[in-house]
């Protein structure tokens, strides 16, 4: 059966009215967005825009790839494209979506501002400082919202947790702690190097931040070694780490990551403070359990669309909303330059050998341990 995009009715800047009648307000046509990236990602960023945000529709689909964003774009009447600049050449597309491999963000995202699009990226929203500024730049030159993929703030519990600690529920922020346990490794010749900071941590060095607001990391210390695929470490594979982080307020937090939970998909995170703690995350798909002969049972779940399916609709439910304001809903360019700051300052860490210290802007401090050859 071939699936029903939305076609709500939306309101804002980017909505074009139809003709009024006698009947009542005149409807509004939907925002329309297009993605680019047709990867595994992609694909559920697909049917997420055509089934699952209300007042938006998928109009346009890019990927270079030969058929790969036709075989995505033609089931919910899409347009689709090779050439990623296509979709943001059409006046008729009001925002995109960009799920490309992280290589590509920051330039796409400097485009798609450059052509008065709103838009949502995947993280890392950039590589490096010096490109993370260029894309906040950009976006903020064009007056356009931009804003980044960090779905645990979307995700129920996380922002239920988030609203505690807003509230001042557990005090002064002293102790903070952050996981993110993939459920295997199916292919570690496909993992580039420094990936488990950039791409897995890089998620929980921004919940952390959001756990802990106006602190600023000062200090971080990361370990990282290929414990799950040891043969691969020579070509640079990193499958399992844990950083330590130093916040100007005092406060201390871990965060750790594993490319292989024979469990299932795990990600928590714990913040205590002063008056007290919160948590949230479970590794369970279900409250149920089951007790038998052979003891207690519980489901997990395997992916990260299944563990954070709302997570990632309620995101792109925000970005649709921004598209229509023309007011950022969700995480921006600044909270991802953050983020990436840290992850930064943990490669540095690996490769010197001992901490790194931060500035006021994020940069590396020169100076500390003498650098060694391998991870720690």
């Amino acid at each position: 059966m071939t699936p029903t995009p939305h076609t709500g009715a939306a309101s804002g800047p980017a909505a074009a009215s139809a003709s009024s009648t006698s009947a009542g307000p005149s409807p509004v046509r939907p925002v329309r967005l297009g993605l680019i990236g047709a990867g595994w990602i992609g694909t559920f960023h697909a049917e997420t825009l055509a089934t699952r945000i209300p007042g938006a529709v998928l109009a346009a689909v890019a990927d270079p790839r030969p058929g790969a964003a036709e075989r995505i774009a033609a089931p919910f009447g899409a347009t689709a494209h090779t050439d990623a600049h296509e979709i943001l050449r059409d006046p008729a597309v009001d925002g995109v979506v960009i799920a490309s491999p992280a290589f590509t963000h920051t330039d796409l995202v400097v485009a798609a501002a450059e052509a008065g699009k709103a838009v949502f990226v995947e993280k890392p929203m950039a590589l490096t400082l010096a490109d993370a500024d260029r894309a906040i730049a950009a976006a903020a030159r064009a007056s356009v919202p931009l804003q980044v993929g960090f779905n645990r703030r979307f995700s129920a519990d996380f922002a239920a947790a988030h609203r505690v600690v807003e509230g001042g529920g557990i005090g002064v922020p002293q102790l903070m702690r952050s996981l993110t346990r993939d459920p295997g490794l199916a292919d570690p010749s496909a993992v580039k190097p420094w990936v488990i900071f950039l791409e897995t941590l890089i998620h929980d060095f921004d919940t952390l931040a959001w756990f802990n607001p106006g602190a600023r990391p000062v200090e971080v210390s990361a370990f990282a070694d290929a414990l799950v695929a040891p043969d691969y470490k020579p070509q640079g594979l990193l499958d399992t780490a844990i950083v330590t982080i130093r916040y100007d307020n005092g406060a201390l937090a871990t965060a750790e990551a594993s490319f292989s939970a024979v469990y299932g998909y795990d990600v928590r995170g714990e913040f205590f403070g002063s008056g007290g703690m919160v948590t949230a995350g479970d590794v369970r798909a279900t409250a149920m359990r089951h007790y038998a002969a052979d003891g207690q049972r519980s489901e997990t779940t395997r992916q990260n669309i299944d563990l954070f399916h709302d997570a990632y609709t309620a995101e792109l439910v925000a970005f649709a909303e921004a598209v229509r304001s023309g007011e950022a809903a969700g995480p921006t360019g600044h909270d991802a330059r953050a983020a990436l700051a840290v992850a930064l300052a943990c490669i540095e860490s690996v490769t010197r050998g001992g901490p790194v210290r931060l500035d006021s802007e994020g940069a590396i401090v020169p100076g500390g341990p003498a650098e060694t050859d391998g991870a720690r």
